[in-house]
């Protein structure tokens, strides 16, 4: 697909909010457009004054959300055989559906949450969801609050990075890698500081 960048590009300077969202929308159905390419351009949009970070931040989760429901549903009413026999023609490699589902085999439907700031996995994950039957307000809710600092951050970098928007192409696996620590360890944190002052009051 990246030979396709260039056109992706064009596509997004000339319908703007739209663009995102579509783009977004096949990204998160498993079609291989990496949310850097789309989200970055538009955060140098956003730097140039030419789109506001409020409205595509909402053109993106309206399109990500969209195509990981759709997903899903490919997962529920397909199943693995489905997906197995026709996912090819559809860019979806086997090896990506194996890496998500052994991320959902290990933590459940919480990994529709974690997964969606990893590489890779982010988009495969919600198919494993649809395999599993997930409740599907559960998987709505995850994959939102999973998806929207992700498509913040995204942007934010872009925005910051201005012209040289690009580098984020190369680095894309590193920061999702390091976003995904920094939650780790803030989530421990406040864990620990919550264990404490319950531990706290216990002695009282």
């Amino acid at each position: 697909m990246s030979q396709f960048a260039d056109v992706f590009l064009g596509f997004i300077d000339q319908w703007g909010y739209l663009a995102v969202a579509v783009l977004m929308g096949l990204e998160n159905a498993c079609i291989p457009i990496p949310s850097e390419l789309i989200l970055g351009f538009a955060g140098y949009l956003i730097y140039i004054d030419r789109m506001t970070f409020f409205m595509a931040t909402v053109a993106g989760m309206i399109g990500g959300m969209v195509g990981s429901i759709l997903t899903y549903y490919v997962g529920h009413l397909g199943g693995r055989p489905f997906v197995d026999k026709y996912g090819k023609y559809f860019f979806m490699k086997k090896s990506h559906v194996d890496i998500a589902q052994e991320w959902f085999d290990k933590y459940g439907v919480k990994a529709v949450f974690f997964s969606r700031m990893l590489p890779v996995v982010r988009t495969f994950i919600s198919l494993p969801a649809g395999f599993a039957h997930v409740d599907i307000k559960k998987f709505i809710f995850y994959t939102f609050v999973g998806s929207l600092p992700w498509t913040m951050l995204i942007l934010g970098i872009g925005m910051m990075l201005g012209e040289g928007w690009k580098v984020m192409m190369e680095v894309g696996h590193e920061i999702s890698i390091a976003f995904c620590a920094i939650l780790v360890l803030v989530a421990a944190v406040t864990y620990y500081k919550y264990s404490k002052r319950k531990k706290a009051k216990k002695e009282v």
